[in-house]
């Protein structure tokens, strides 16, 4: 069995990436859970060549939509548009419910888009089922060489 890859956590808010990797670990999703806290270092860890830059596709990108330098459309925009990217699951997970952002995300190829709950015991039932489901029944596209 190989090992788990890594999680790719986008999110500028230290509260929410707190709540979502507690939600996480209390699910006993044992994957690195990497964190980048603007569009700007997430596209820099997926397409850099920097020391810090995922040597692997991660396997799944938990992207929000509200960003500051690049925001999350954006970011998902440039995930699809790379073969290095392009099958990688992406799960928007934001507080925004605009029926434009729902719209814009499913048009630019995301996999799925999660509203943020409020309460927090919702919130952390909502991440231990996204990780469930993107972590362990879904089958991820094999890596890219």
């Amino acid at each position: 069995m190989s090992e788990p890859r890594v999680i790719l956590l986008v999110e500028d808010d230290p509260d929410h990436e707190v709540l979502t990797i507690r939600a996480l670990r209390k699910s006993n999703i044992a994957n690195e859970i990497r964190v980048a806290r603007d569009g700007e270092e997430a596209l820099r860890l997926l397409f850099g060549s920097d020391p810090d830059s995922l040597q692997a596709a991660p396997q799944v990108i938990l992207l929000d939509l509200k960003l500051p330098k690049i925001d999350g459309l954006e970011v998902l925009r440039r995930i699809r548009e790379s073969d290095k990217t392009c099958m990688l699951p992406v799960v928007i997970l934001t507080s925004s419910d605009e029926e434009s952002d729902i719209v814009r995300s499913y048009r630019l190829g995301v996999n799925s888009y999660i509203r943020k709950p409020v309460n927090f015991s919702e919130f952390a039932d909502a991440t231990r089922q996204l990780g469930m489901y993107w972590l362990v029944l879904n089958e991820c596209p094999p890596l890219a060489n």
